[in-house]
C-alpha cells in the first residue's frame, strides 16, 4: 500500500517528489526467459549511489504483467525506501492498466506515470480526458499525467493535451499530483503554460535535462523526472541540487562540461516509431555503470557507429565508467 491516502496524494508529491527520477530498464537472463534479479538490483543501487531520488521502472520492454510486478518487489526491497518507484501505466488497455497499478502499489510503488496504449485513438480530446478520469479513479496512487507528441494527440490540439483540460484534471482527479510537461515540444511553451498555471497546485515538472536545468536557474523547480538522466551519470542530481542551492555558475559549468553525452543522446530521436529506444537508452546506462544485457524482441537494435558514438560522447563528458568492450553491454555486468 502506498505510504498517503488518496486524497493527499498532491500534498504527498509536494513534499517527497523532489531531485531527479531517471529510468530503470528491465534486465532479463542471457536466454531472455526470465527476469534478472540481481541485475535489477544493481540498477537500484547504482540509482542512489549517483543520487537519484526516484526511478521510472520501465515497462516497454515487451515485460509480462507477472514478471513488471516481481521488478517492482526487487525494487522496492532494495531501494528500501531510499527511490520513490514509478509505476508505468504503458501496458495494452486501460482495464490492464488499471489492474496492475493495484498490483504495483501493493508490491511497492508510489507513483503511476500515466501513459496511453498505443492503440488508444481518441477523436475527441474528451475522449483523452474520460480515459485519464477513469485510470485515476481506479487507482489510490499519485498519477503524473503527460502531455507529451509520443501519444499523437497534436491532430486534435498542437499542445498534445492543452492547458484547459490539465487544469480541468487538476480541479477534478484529486490524485493527479504532477504534470510531466512536454507538450508542444521541441517548444517549451507547453511546460511554461503548466508552470503559469499549474505550479502552485500540483508539481510540475520539465524532464529533460537540457531545458530543466537552466529552467531551475530561473523558476524554482523541485523536480526532474522521468527520463533517461542516467545517461550522464551523476550530473543531473548534481546539477539540480547546485540550482536549489543557489549555485548557479556552477551548475551551468557543469551543464557545458556534460554536453558532449547530451548532444548524443538527442541525437537518439524516436524517428518515425513514435516511441522511445530502449535499447539506446540502456546502453547509455550502462556506459556509466549500470548493468546492460540483452532486451527481448521486438527491440530496437543498436549498431557498431552508434556504440562508438556514444561512449566517445560519454568519455568527453567525463561520465564514462565502463572499461569493458562493447560485447559486454549485451552480457550485462550480473549475467545470468
Amino acid at each position: 500500500m502506498s505510504r498517503y491516502a488518496k486524497g493527499d496524494a498532491r500534498d504527498w508529491a509536494r513534499t517527497e517528489m523532489k531531485g531527479v527520477c531517471n529510468v530503470i530498464i528491465p534486465s532479463y537472463t542471457a536466454d531472455l526467459r526470465h527476469l534478472n534479479e540481481a541485475a535489477i538490483r544493481h540498477d537500484v543501487r547504482r540509482d542512489i549511489e549517483l543520487g537519484f531520488t526516484g526511478a521510472l521502472l520501465v515497462s516497454e520492454t515487451a515485460i509480462t504483467p507477472d514478471e513488471y510486478i516481481q521488478m517492482v518487489e526487487w525494487a522496492a526491497d532494495e531501494a528500501a525506501g531510499r527511490l520513490v518507484l514509478f509505476f508505468h501505466a504503458s501496458f495494452n488497455t486501460l482495464e490492464e492498466n488499471v489492474e496492475l497499478a493495484k498490483r504495483a502499489e501493493d508490491a511497492g510503488a508510489e507513483m503511476v506515470l500515466l501513459s496511453y496504449p498505443p492503440s488508444f485513438y481518441p477523436t475527441s480530446l474528451r475522449q483523452v480526458y474520460d480515459y485519464t478520469e477513469a485510470f485515476c479513479a481506479q487507482t489510490n496512487l499519485a498519477v503524473m499525467v503527460f502531455p507529451v507528441p509520443l501519444w499523437g494527440f497534436e491532430r486534435l490540439h498542437p499542445a498534445s493535451i492543452p492547458i484547459e483540460m490539465l487544469e480541468e484534471m487538476v480541479d477534478s482527479l484529486p490524485n493527479v499530483a504532477a504534470v510531466k510537461a512536454e507538450g508542444g515540444m521541441p517548444a517549451i511553451a507547453g511546460f511554461t503554460e503548466a508552470w503559469s498555471r499549474l505550479s502552485d497546485r500540483v508539481v510540475v515538472t520539465m524532464p529533460l535535462e537540457q531545458q530543466a536545468i537552466p529552467l531551475a536557474t530561473i523558476v524554482p523547480l523541485q523536480l526532474i523526472a522521468t527520463s533517461n538522466t542516467e545517461c550522464l551519470g551523476g550530473a543531473v542530481p548534481r546539477m539540480l541540487a547546485l540550482c536549489h542551492e543557489g549555485r548557479f555558475d556552477e551548475a551551468m559549468r557543469l551543464y557545458w562540461q556534460v554536453d558532449p553525452a547530451r548532444r548524443a543522446n538527442d541525437r537518439i530521436g524516436v524517428a518515425g516509431g513514435n516511441t522511445v529506444h530502449r535499447m539506446a537508452w540502456k546502453y547509455q546506462a550502462w556506459l556509466t555503470g549500470f548493468n546492460g544485457g540483452p532486451l527481448r524482441m521486438p527491440t530496437q537494435r543498436l549498431v557498431g557507429p552508434q556504440l562508438a558514438g556514444y561512449r566517445a560522447a560519454a568519455k568527453d563528458a567525463g561520465v564514462l565508467t565502463a572499461t569493458e568492450s562493447d560485447e559486454m553491454f549485451f552480457v550485462g555486468r550480473n549475467p545470468a
